[in-house]
């Protein structure tokens, strides 16, 4: 009997977020110490497999090929198998990323002074969000004290990183431009390298 494709898709879905992620610690000729779904510390020899399937395959020339989930990576010092999306600064040093909202696109500042999401009203009625449906909340603004509604927003994606269920905040007055708060920054490790930002998906 075939199973329904509702649970097919759910299994899927549970397949990829339990993606194991590995990132490279140290590499000697015959060693690698990997961090493994961001908690596990591993050393690991040639040939050798971690208890979470990790396959060291070999070192050469500086890079080590290890098997991740049935996937081969060729892996430098401080690699990782982690999804991540680079953002360059602005003029003025402002970051903002192209970002998808339950679908739809949304140009947001990465604010990490915001404690969630936060939406232009105006932004929100064209991604159809019926934000007044929300819970009632007061938000504080560059112009004060403003009324806001708590929404929760089906999906947020950044490049390659997606969540699901994310909190968010959506404002009428007192904000032009959408801001991607710590609702997602806090699903990511953020690395800040001159004009360069990379956000990688922690797991």
């Amino acid at each position: 009997m075939k199973a329904p494709l509702a649970a097919v898709l759910a299994l899927c879905a549970l397949a990829a977020q339990a993606a194991t992620t590995v990132k490279v610690l140290l590499l000697t000729d015959d060693r690698a110490e990997l961090l493994v779904n961001g908690t596990a510390l591993r050393t690991l020899y040639t040939g050798q497999v971690s208890p979470e399937g990790v396959y060291l395959v070999e070192i050469r020339q500086g890079a080590a090929t290890v098997e991740v989930d049935g996937r081969r990576w060729q892996m430098r010092l401080g690699s990782s198998t982690a999804t991540s999306v680079v953002l360059q600064a602005d003029p003025r040093g402002h970051f903002y990323v192209d970002a998808l909202v339950n679908g739809a696109p949304l140009r947001a500042l990465v604010d990490t002074g915001a404690t969630s999401i936060a939406l232009p009203a105006k932004d929100a009625t064209r991604m159809g969000i019926e934000y007044r449906r929300g819970f009632p909340v007061t938000t504080r603004t560059a112009s004060g004290t403003v009324a806001a509604w708590q929404v929760r927003l089906a999906s947020v994606q950044a490049g390659e990183i997606r969540l699901a269920n994310i909190d968010a905040i959506v404002l009428e007055t007192g904000l032009d431009t959408a801001l991607l708060g710590m609702s997602f920054l806090n699903h990511v490790e953020m690395q800040r390298s001159g004009t360069t930002l990379t956000l990688t998906r922690r797991y």
